[in-house]
């Protein structure tokens, strides 16, 4: 009788097996041992997933630049890329030694086209990671040319996501063989970079929880989400609907919160039914914030990590069959091209998985010095390549929602029968009966920064300086960043901008906000006012043909 030779098709624990060859090799951790591999210990569709929205990402990311670039960075936006290089170089004593301390391919070259160009590379480059071929060659190509606009970006790019993909995408880089391309290629993901981004996301929770505990008393007493809602920097329709909910369900949703963020990363060390439940409970919050604001990709790109703590057994359930069986074959012809490896070339492609640990490893200290301090920061990069981080979120929340609405007019200003016309943005609440925008993952990047600047004074915002005088000429790049232009046919003789309070209207009363003016943020002002000029003039702003 012959002998049986077919391997079983499930283990001890009834895993279904996808790998095929029985011989041990390297530590299962690096992921280039030859021993048959369960599902439950492989991560062929977590890859998938992984890279597939954060190919998404990337493509929201590259198309604001693409649309908004331009107005905001490029040689005449609201703060140009060149000016801000030529100013740190001349600072730091060269470009290159600004490109040690911020590395960006601006520094050396900045104009528009470059811009553009670095946008359009990014867009074709993360469709194809969309469309299911990628490689590391390729990541590494998205991190590398997204760090060089958010190293240059100023205060557009202040925001927390942006380090966030940086160290997403960097991560992402090891999951993928140097060439293959196709979407299950024959190369186990490493285990210790699926652990690295089990890591990423626990610090991403643990900083957001611990930030909102030390920081404002609501987050404590259970009252922060009775404001959130409202004053969030840009609200969707859904956001009413929570604001006006009964009180016991925003108590109840800040405890969901401190659950999710400071609980359930715990889970994540006491076993793979844990660490599944740790995951599903951080994607559930991540979509149920999704649908409760529009807060960027931010929420998309922290569901990135998070799919980490899913394995192929868990995954084969809510994907396609079609897809598992891919999933099924890549193992099977990786296992099998394993068993062919001598073992020191299976040493050399492990070593720069071990090479990635050792750093995280090192670089994280300053991180967990900084969430054990009582002096907590958050969404702060510890490097040059921003490659491990610290983050957080809304570690206080305001109690009242004020909007800068900028106004111009043709007449005369101390008239007070004098008309004066409203300009709106894309997405933030100027328009009290206009509808709340839905639009994450997109990000307009002007409407967040004027939320920050209703908190502050304009000479904290200087920019805001400038974009009075693009709109008392009509610049098409400046009026690219709103939704209209109340001046179509000439440019207005003088510019304002009010501060109001702004409260969501009750649902039945045919308007989705009321405001109450609080008082001008900028008083009027026109081409010819001296000390409007003066101003622009310190900072370089003032065309040579005004002075």
């Amino acid at each position: 009788m012959a002998k049986d030779t077919t391997l079983p098709s499930t283990d001890a624990a009834g895993h279904p097996f996808i790998g095929r060859t029985p011989a041990a090799g390297l530590p299962w951790w690096l992921g280039l041992d030859d021993k048959t591999a369960p599902a439950s210990s492989s991560y062929h569709l977590a890859r998938f997933l992984i890279l597939r929205l954060l190919g998404l990402i990337y493509l929201t990311a590259f198309v604001i630049i693409l649309l908004q670039g331009l107005p905001l960075l490029g040689e005449h936006g609201l703060l140009p890329v060149s000016d801000f290089t030529a100013r740190v170089a001349a600072r730091l004593g060269s470009r290159l030694d600004a490109f040690e301390r911020l590395p960006s391919v601006f520094w050396f070259a900045s104009r528009d086209s470059a811009l553009l160009a670095g946008a359009w590379y990014g867009i074709l480059l993360s469709l194809f990671v969309l469309c299911g071929g990628t490689n590391a060659v390729v990541m590494a190509l998205l991190w590398a040319l997204y760090m060089s606009y958010v190293h240059v970006g100023q205060d557009w790019y202040g925001y927390g996501w942006e380090i966030q993909l940086l160290e997403t995408g960097f991560l992402a880089i090891f999951l993928c063989p140097v060439t293959a391309w196709r979407p299950f290629p024959a190369h186990r993901p490493p285990p210790l970079v699926i652990g690295l981004l089990r890591w990423l996301i626990f610090r991403i929770m643990v900083g957001a929880g611990l930030i909102k505990l030390r920081g404002d008393s609501c987050w404590r007493d259970l009252t922060c989400l009775r404001y959130h809602y409202e004053t969030q920097p840009v609200p969707n329709p859904f956001s009413r609907v929570l604001h006006f909910a009964p009180a016991w369900v925003a108590a109840l949703g800040a405890l969901f919160n401190h659950a999710t963020e400071i609980g359930a990363p715990w889970l994540m060390l006491m076993g793979r039914a844990a660490t599944r439940a740790a995951g599903t409970i951080f994607v559930t919050f991540q979509i149920i914030l999704i649908a409760s604001g529009n807060l960027s990709f931010l929420n998309w790109l922290t569901i990135v990590p998070a799919l980490a703590c899913f394995d192929d057994a868990f995954l084969a359930w809510s994907v396609p069959r079609l897809m598992f069986r891919f999933a099924r074959e890549a193992e099977e012809a990786a296992a099998l091209e394993i068993s062919y490896r001598s073992r020191e070339l299976r040493i050399a492609r492990a070593a720069p998985v071990a090479i990635l640990a050792a750093m995280v490893l090192l670089l994280s200290v300053p991180v967990v010095r900084n969430l054990v301090s009582g002096h907590q920061v958050m969404n702060t990069s510890f490097g040059s390549l921003d490659l491990v981080n610290t983050y957080g979120a809304f570690g206080s929340v305001g109690r009242e929602r004020r909007e800068i609405v900028f106004e111009g007019t043709t007449g005369n200003p101390s008239d007070e029968n004098t008309a004066w016309r409203e300009y709106h943005f894309q997405c933030a609440p100027t328009d009290p009966a206009r509808r709340p925008c839905v639009i994450s993952p997109y990000h307009y990047r002007l409407d967040w920064q004027i939320w920050f600047a209703a908190m502050a004074a304009p000479g904290d915002y200087p920019w805001t300086m400038r974009f009075v005088w693009k709109l008392l000429h009509n610049d098409p790049l400046a009026l690219s960043l709103l939704a209209d232009n109340p001046f179509p046919t000439g440019p207005p003789r003088y510019i304002r901008a009010r501060l109001y309070t702004y409260r969501f209207a009750p649902a039945d009363s045919g308007r989705w906000w009321d405001r109450e003016l609080i008082g001008n943020w900028i008083p009027p002002v026109s081409i010819e006012d001296q000390r409007f000029k003066s101003f622009l003039k310190a900072y370089g702003w003032l065309p040579k043909a005004a002075q």
